[in-house]
């Protein structure tokens, strides 16, 4: 690739962060160009190609990644699949960015970890949060002093609706969902790492599915090594719309993000004060998920380290993992006492 060419990405997954992903690949970035899709599913690469003015469409992964017209790739499939596709995307020579989690055992993140290593590729994760404006900002004025020390610290995910609790992983309300709170809350405590985490989750929205492992909400509290404390918490209902906020109280002052109301616009009648409300990430994301791939197209072009590192959704995953643990035992566990090789 020279400076005069678009970068060339190819995007694994076609599903529905797949597709917009794949837009803003072959749309919203300038010098990026959406260059091959790929999935399993007959027919779906192609139609979404198809949509999007991409000939290349493949049914076999090994296909995109043996490509050498692919400067990157984006992985956009189930959790399960992430760390195996990872590694081969690195073994090919491939820039990668991975859909949140990277792995869902700390042995297959120390492996993709290893595998982009390896190869001296870009291995960036999608945490979103880090690119939305208002959290970005937090982070910046927290790391400047502008609240002091940072004393109690809370982030939350309410999903707007939970569709078919059939088609949940166990542990999906740690792993993929509070996931992102747990790396929010490394990222606004920064140079501070968790150090024990204790977690309570149970099945509210559909305790009928609770036998069949279904956990849709949940509370964590972590202890970090600065002595500060935070909680996050999800549920997996609400019935207002997509309610994602943050809160840090420091020793000289608070910061709080996030605003579910689509617009600024509030309506004052007989019925009382109402505001129309986001309900999808897409919609109060959608700057932030753009923002994502940019700063990764850009770390590819550049050899700069991207912003969200393996090493950083490694950390997060920790958390995720201890919260599975303290669930299961009924107790806080220590961030030095989990094992999971």
């Amino acid at each position: 690739m020279t400076s005069s060419q678009p970068l060339a990405v190819g995007l694994i997954g076609t599903g529905r962060m797949s597709s917009f992903h794949a837009e803003t690949l072959a749309r919203r970035l300038p010098g990026v160009r959406l260059a091959a899709l790929a999935d399993p599913a007959p027919g779906a690469a192609r139609r979404l190609g198809d949509r999007l003015g991409c000939s290349t469409a493949h049914t076999d992964v090994a296909e995109l990644l043996a490509d050498p017209r692919i400067d990157a790739v984006v992985i956009a499939t189930p959790a399960r699949t992430h760390a195996d596709l990872v590694e081969a995307a690195a073994r090919a020579g491939k820039a990668v960015y991975c859909e949140k989690p990277m792995a869902t055992t700390l042995a297959d993140a120390d492996r993709a970890i290893a595998a982009a290593g390896k190869a001296g590729v870009p291995l960036q994760v999608g945490f979103n949060r880090r690119y939305d404006t208002a959290f970005r900002a937090a982070h910046d004025k927290i790391t400047a002093g502008g609240i002091g020390t940072p004393q109690l610290l809370r982030s939350l995910p309410r999903d707007p609706g939970l569709a078919d609790p059939s088609r949940i992983p166990p542990w999906t309300i740690f792993l993929e969902t509070l996931i992102h709170d747990f790396d929010t809350l490394r990222h606004l405590n920064p140079g501070a790492e968790p150090v024990e985490v204790f977690a309570m989750a149970d099945a509210l929205v559909r305790p009928d599915f609770k036998d069949r492992g279904l956990l849709d909400t949940a509370v964590v509290t972590i202890r970090f090594g600065n002595g500060a404390l935070a909680t996050a918490e999800a549920g997996f209902q609400a019935v207002y719309g997509y309610d994602v906020r943050g809160e840090v109280f420091g020793s000289n002052g608070m910061l709080t993000m996030g605003d579910i109301r689509r617009t600024h616009l509030t309506a004052y009648g007989p019925d009382g004060i109402t505001a129309d409300c986001t309900s999808y990430d897409q919609d109060l994301f959608q700057e932030a998920y753009v923002a994502e791939l940019a700063d990764f197209t850009d770390s590819v072009r550049t050899g700069r380290t991207p912003y969200v590192t393996g090493q950083g959704a490694r950390a997060a995953l920790t958390i995720a993992l201890a919260a599975v643990r303290s669930v299961t035992s009924g107790g806080p566990v220590r961030i030095a006492d989990l094992d999971d090789h």
